[in-house]
């Protein structure tokens, strides 16, 4: 039992950290994960949704201090309470998410590993097992360093956490799992290599056969069959390959304009994902960066899931000299954790991307 729990000691500690941390480095994804969750389509708690970054902040920073307390020892009995609670409160909401297909993914990892609904709750079972094997056996669990030492290693962490998320709100992850990373190409991001994996679908096709039903199943082929045909049931049993970007475009008017900006050579691109949230007092020094990129020869839009009356007035009220167009709010969140915020793209590929904060640091 005593290695039993050093080793689930090490798993558990160690997972913790590296989940808040890569949760830490992008508190804002995970707040919109949590908003999702939030959402009426899924637990129906709309009024949490305001608070969303303040319970990502908190959930982030706990859980990445939950793993460091366990791995110095640090308050057994109120750690592995804490952690028991916390990954039945996770393993309820990935089952949730797996079985009524709400949420496709739990944001466990942020954007830097991808579970499945199904594997992120494999994965909370098998915590679940290792804490409640950490629950039986506290007794074994013993502090690694003195009190000092161990008060000390809890306070430095939660300072890092503290400076750390404080940095990554004000400015940009550090870093960046998105497909939408500076040196990335958003063309190259949306296409399907040749060889890439095909999906692959069961069709239960349902006869009536002299007054009998039978079911054949097949890979997509209308079976041969002396009946009369009643229904057909479809089963995703692998699926095909889904480019890193799969839901870019950029569309005014209805006309889709993707590819033809996607090839400009200096482009400027301010996106927000949502104008009624958006950070109108960064909009006068927004609009010298915008004007000193114009006059050096790039094409200035702006890029936006509002509507033309809320972009119209945005532009009026701060004399702006670039239209918005139209691009799905989903996936502005993911291009830039900032609202507004500045990318610099050649030919399609993004060669800067700052917070509003950051505008000076603009090379044009």
């Amino acid at each position: 039992m005593k290695y039993l729990v050093g080793l689930s000691r090490i798993l558990v500690g160690v997972l913790f950290i590296i989940s808040g941390f890569i949760k830490l480095n992008d508190p804002v994804g995970f707040s919109f994960k949590l908003e999702e969750y939030f959402s009426q389509g899924v637990l129906d708690l709309p009024f949490l949704e305001p608070y969303a970054l303040a319970i990502s902040i908190f959930v982030v920073v706990f859980e990445v201090l939950l793993g460091v307390m366990l791995l110095i020892g640090f308050r057994v009995k109120f750690t592995v309470w804490s952690l028991l609670l916390m990954i039945i409160g996770f393993t309820f909401l990935t089952f949730y998410s797996a079985y009524f297909n709400k949420v496709t993914d739990c944001g466990c990892f942020g954007d830097a590993i991808k579970l499945t609904p199904w594997e992120s709750f494999t994965k909370d079972i098998i915590l679940l097992v290792l804490i409640v094997v950490l629950f039986v056996g506290q007794k074994f669990i013993k502090p690694l360093f003195s009190s000092m030492g161990i008060r000390v290693v809890i306070a430095l962490s939660l300072v890092f956490c503290v400076l750390y998320c404080n940095h990554v709100l004000n400015h940009l992850p550090v870093i960046d799992f998105r497909p939408y990373k500076i040196g990335a190409n958003i063309i190259d991001g949306m296409s399907v290599p040749d060889n890439a994996a095909k999906p692959i679908h069961d069709y239960a096709w349902k006869f009536n056969v002299n007054g009998e039903e039978k079911v054949i199943v097949t890979q997509g082929d209308y079976p041969q069959v002396e009946g009369e045909f009643v229904d057909v049931e479809t089963t995703e049993v692998q699926k095909g390959y889904e480019p890193p970007i799969h839901d870019f475009t950029i569309e005014q008017n209805g006309e889709d304009f993707t590819a033809a900006l996607m090839n400009e050579p200096k482009l400027f691109m301010v996106v927000a994902y949502d104008l009624r949230k958006t950070n109108e007092e960064v909009y006068s020094e927004l609009k010298k960066s915008a004007d000193e990129a114009a006059s050096q020869g790039y094409k200035v839009i702006g890029m936006s899931a509002s509507n033309t009356e809320q972009s119209g007035k945005l532009i009026n009220d701060h004399q702006l000299d670039f239209e918005f167009y139209f691009t799905d709010e989903t996936t502005l969140k993911t291009i830039v954790r900032s609202n507004p915020g500045v990318l610099v793209l050649e030919k399609g590929t993004i060669k800067q991307k700052v917070h509003y904060n950051d505008l000076e640091d603009l090379e044009l």
